[in-house]
């Protein structure tokens, strides 16, 4: 039988511990497959990076997505990116991590947190413990003033084209899209 699982970032009191998909065969028989699902917010920071559970941890912030969210008290958070941010550097060394990995585990981390703030006052401390900026490369950057320039040329509203930004560049809050169309949107005038 194969093997899958299931996956929940977030639980709530009905999150089910397995799932079970049946099995119809072409002649009528049925098999019933059961597996254990997981479930992100039994498993500690340690027990990710212990089991190698890389893939986990940008959603590990999820956790705290109603503090970070709120401008709430983050510093658990904070506590527990700096943990993660320690140990990946520390595997990367070790030649657990190649470049790319600890890059992009960094960058899917630094996404959800982007996503999570919506640009507030916790998003620069939050992603700078993970290294990097909200936008990092040069090719976003001119995608974002393509993207502002066309819609100026085209006498389109302020208000379509900051939502042009956030559907064509992911994770871009509202509030950085707005600084970007107040920078770009004035060296066209």
């Amino acid at each position: 039988m194969p093997r899958f699982s299931i996956i929940y970032v977030k639980r709530t009191d009905r999150t089910p511990k397995t799932t079970t998909i049946t099995f119809t065969f072409p002649d009528g028989q049925t098999v019933d497959y059961q597996s254990d699902n997981v479930i992100l917010a039994d498993l500690t920071k340690e027990k990710i990076v212990e089991k190698r559970l890389f893939p986990y941890i940008p959603f590990y912030i999820a956790r705290y997505e109603k503090e970070i969210a709120s401008e709430g008290d983050i510093e658990k958070a904070v506590e527990e990116l700096t943990y993660f941010r320690d140990e990946m550097v520390r595997l990367h060394q070790e030649g657990e991590l190649s470049d790319d990995e600890l890059i992009d585990l960094k960058g899917f981390v630094n996404t959800i947190i982007t996503h999570i703030t919506n640009g507030n006052k916790n998003e620069e401390r939050l992603v700078s413990i993970m290294g990097g900026t909200i936008i990092e490369t040069e090719s976003d950057k001119i995608k974002i003033q393509m993207i502002i320039e066309l819609g100026k040329e085209d006498g389109l509203d302020d208000a379509v084209i900051l939502k042009r930004l956030q559907q064509k560049i992911i994770g871009l809050p509202l509030k950085r899209a707005q600084a970007y169309l107040d920078q770009y949107g004035k060296q066209l005038v």
